[in-house]
């Protein structure tokens, strides 16, 4: 029996396989205004980061502001792109069937793009009404506060949750709120998730024995 009474999933790269495919569009149009990068590149430093991050990255490299259009630009290109070639996180979805308590899912994504990227992947009749963006408090990871928020409205206190996470900047945003985390580091490009997370896992199929206690 798990000691915990909810848990709180992060979307990208814990739930459904996306991150790939978003930094894939946003390099193509990023170098279309000579920002020169590439996909690894991208995905090492900007991975967990808020979009107004990766524009703010962006802009430095072109040393001039974004057109006025570019993010609007990139959810109809990113969007597009998840409907043709995005899928889920190999083994979560028999994580989600088997779970036997309250879960959510607490995104720094918009709410469209989180319910685009379940709807896409099958996993949205499971979050409908539980689904959290960092867009509607305007408050972003490394900051706590989409947890919290996730953790109140689900009815718990953070020490009854566990968050599922993937990013440094997401693992520190949950250790900040006083929540347990746990760290999926299939794609932990800097190995960083180990000595901040309380555990980690390499494969969904380890999820649910390491809930059991």
């Amino acid at each position: 029996m798990s000691k915990y009474k909810c848990i709180i999933f992060d979307c990208d790269g814990v739930l459904v396989d996306s991150e790939s495919i978003s930094t894939g569009v946003l390099v193509d149009m990023a170098n279309q205004l000579g920002a020169n990068m590439t996909v690894d590149e991208t995905l090492r430093n900007l991975k967990g980061t808020s979009y107004h991050f990766c524009a703010e990255y962006i802009a430095k490299r072109i040393n001039a502001p974004l057109p006025v259009n570019f993010e609007m630009d990139y959810r109809i290109n990113s969007f597009e792109a998840f409907r043709q070639n995005l899928k889920l996180i190999s083994g979560v979805r028999d994580v989600i069937e088997n779970l036997k308590i309250p879960f959510c899912v607490a995104s720094s994504g918009p709410e469209n793009k989180i319910r685009l990227n379940l709807d896409v992947t099958g996993l949205l009749p499971f979050f409908e009404g539980n689904i959290f963006s960092c867009f509607a408090i305007k408050k972003w990871k490394p900051e706590p506060d989409i947890f919290l928020w996730a953790a109140e409205t689900m009815g718990f206190k953070p020490n009854d949750c566990l968050v599922v996470e993937d990013s440094l900047s997401g693992v520190k945003a949950a250790k900040a709120g006083g929540f347990d985390v746990f760290g999926y580091t299939e794609h932990d490009y800097h190995n960083e998730l180990e000595k901040e997370a309380t555990k980690t896992f390499d494969s969904m199929d380890k999820l649910l024995t390491m809930l059991k206690f």
